[in-house]
């Protein structure tokens, strides 16, 4: 089961990829760690990385394409993945469709978890008032003003993705609104479809 789970922060897209990847027996694969792994490995790709990033550089949409095609080469991942954090633009998923073609791989869904980002911020707020009022220090995902930023910057750079795979017909959407396990279940319906 090959998969991405698209939305903006606060979706739930952590706690679906988390039951996916216990039914499945996959691995949620995030950017980030895939890039630490490369790094500390020495692998040819992650040296490559490691130059750039310890010049203070960004790692190229290559590079990151170039770990996640070594990374899905890995034992754990024959029987599937989950992309956490990756395709983060257009360009990136016509890079990651391109490799994986070249593997003879295809995704097998591309799950949207459709929200209302007013909402979504109203429950960040209650959240960070909560935790102020029982004396708590509110995380920084907490964070009204950083979630807005991120929403802002999911809205300007990832939420174009969607259209992309919607016009290559693999996304599905699903009401993230929805309770937790109800999510699950429309997941779940259109994995099955798959199998």
């Amino acid at each position: 089961m090959r998969l991405i789970l698209l939305g903006p922060p606060g979706a739930g897209k952590g706690t679906q990829s988390a039951r996916l990847r216990e039914k499945y027996n996959i691995p949620q694969l995030a950017t980030g760690d895939m890039l630490r792994a490369a790094v500390k490995a020495g692998t040819p790709v992650g040296l490559k990385a490691k130059a750039i990033m310890d010049a203070g550089g960004l790692v190229s949409d290559d590079i990151v394409v170039g770990i996640v095609a070594d990374r899905i080469e890995e034992a754990d991942a024959h029987n599937g993945f989950i992309l956490d954090g990756f395709p983060r633009t257009v360009k990136q998923a016509e890079a990651l469709t391109e490799m994986l073609h070249q593997k003879q791989m295809d995704l097998d869904a591309v799950i949207e978890l459709v929200v209302d980002e007013n909402a979504l911020l109203s429950r960040i707020e209650k959240r960070a008032q909560e935790t102020i009022a029982a004396g708590g220090t509110v995380r920084a995902d907490d964070n009204p003003e950083t979630f807005k930023n991120r929403l802002e910057t999911y809205r300007a750079q990832t939420a174009p993705v969607s259209s992309y795979y919607r016009g290559v017909e693999v996304l599905k959407t699903v009401d993230g609104m929805a309770e937790i396990d109800d999510v699950t279940a429309a997941i779940e319906n259109i994995l099955q479809v798959k199998v």
